[in-house]
């Protein structure tokens, strides 16, 4: 699986807040040193934290357009960048933002592009539909997801290979990730076959009692 990444969704789950975040990210560096890149994505409030335990990149799981200066409660493109994070998780099923937004989010991380280099963004599509829309806006990565899937033990790689196809298809140049449901070794080998770079997770190791154990059973 070379250069297939990993992403794991700490979301807010208490074994992914404040020093456990950084025992998971710590985990996830120590697994992520062989051809596959296990990345993080974590709470705004624990990335300074995690960013000064480990040297891997480490994603915010949030993020609002709103510049800096007079906007109370949102999470500041400058101020993640500033706490270490390389990249964001736009539009989950769990944190759904208007079209517009994603638009302007997605913009302002571009018209930074040449001032910090390779922020990422992958932009998040609960069904195909909503992804031949959002996929016009160029993010570096699509992640596809079927909420029903999120959180359970059914696969979509296992019961919608066709629309991951129909998916990657859509997606064309820009990678695919796929979510929901992704628990195993062989979804991934799965995932892979039907084309997609990589994979989004979280329950199946965030919750799991030994994460560690977890992870390197999916990269055996």
């Amino acid at each position: 699986m070379e250069n297939f990444k990993i992403f794991i969704n700490f979301k807010t789950y208490p074994q992914g807040t404040g020093k456990k975040a950084v025992e998971l990210a710590q985990i996830c560096e120590e697994v992520s040193k062989g051809e596959s890149e296990v990345i993080p994505i974590v709470q705004a409030v624990d990335l300074s934290e995690v960013k000064k335990a480990v040297k891997i990149p480490v994603w915010v799981q949030h993020l609002d357009w709103q510049p800096q200066g007079q906007f109370t409660g949102f999470t500041n493109l400058e101020a993640v960048i500033e706490a270490g994070a390389v990249g964001t998780l736009l539009n989950h099923s769990e944190h759904q933002i208007p079209p517009g937004s994603v638009k302007q989010t997605i913009s302002r991380i571009k018209n930074l592009k040449l001032e910090i280099k390779n922020f990422e963004v992958m932009l998040c599509c609960k069904t195909l539909g909503q992804m031949e829309k959002l996929v016009k806006l160029q993010p570096d990565y699509i992640a596809y997801e079927i909420a029903e899937l999120i959180g359970t033990k059914t696969s979509i790689c296992e019961t919608a290979p066709k629309a991951v196809e129909h998916a990657v298809k859509i997606c064309a140049k820009i990678p695919l990730i796929v979510g929901a449901g992704i628990h195993s070794n062989k979804d991934l080998e799965v995932a892979e076959k039907l084309g997609a770079k990589g994979v989004l997770i979280s329950s199946a190791v965030v919750l799991d009692k030994n994460p560690r154990n977890k992870l390197l059973e999916l990269l055996s």
